[in-house]
């Protein structure tokens, strides 16, 4: 996610804090949340996918879903 999207975010979080959004700018905010926690899955998915155990014997194991 680009930093300018994070610091949207971030000024509609502070804005919502003083005073109350517009329709339009708490829409945004939500849309923009979901967008951020997409990445963030998708970044944590990424990186459980190249995780591997190392048992007792030496060998590599992959992570397995639960």
């Amino acid at each position: 996610m680009e930093q300018e999207k994070i610091d949207r975010i971030n000024a509609l979080a502070r804005k919502a804090k003083l005073e109350t959004l517009t329709p339009e700018e708490a829409a945004e905010r939500d849309r923009l949340r979901q967008e951020y926690i997409a990445a963030v899955k998708a970044s944590l998915i990424g990186n459980l996918e190249n995780t591997y155990i190392v048992d007792q014997f030496g060998q590599k194991q992959k992570l397995k879903k639960k």
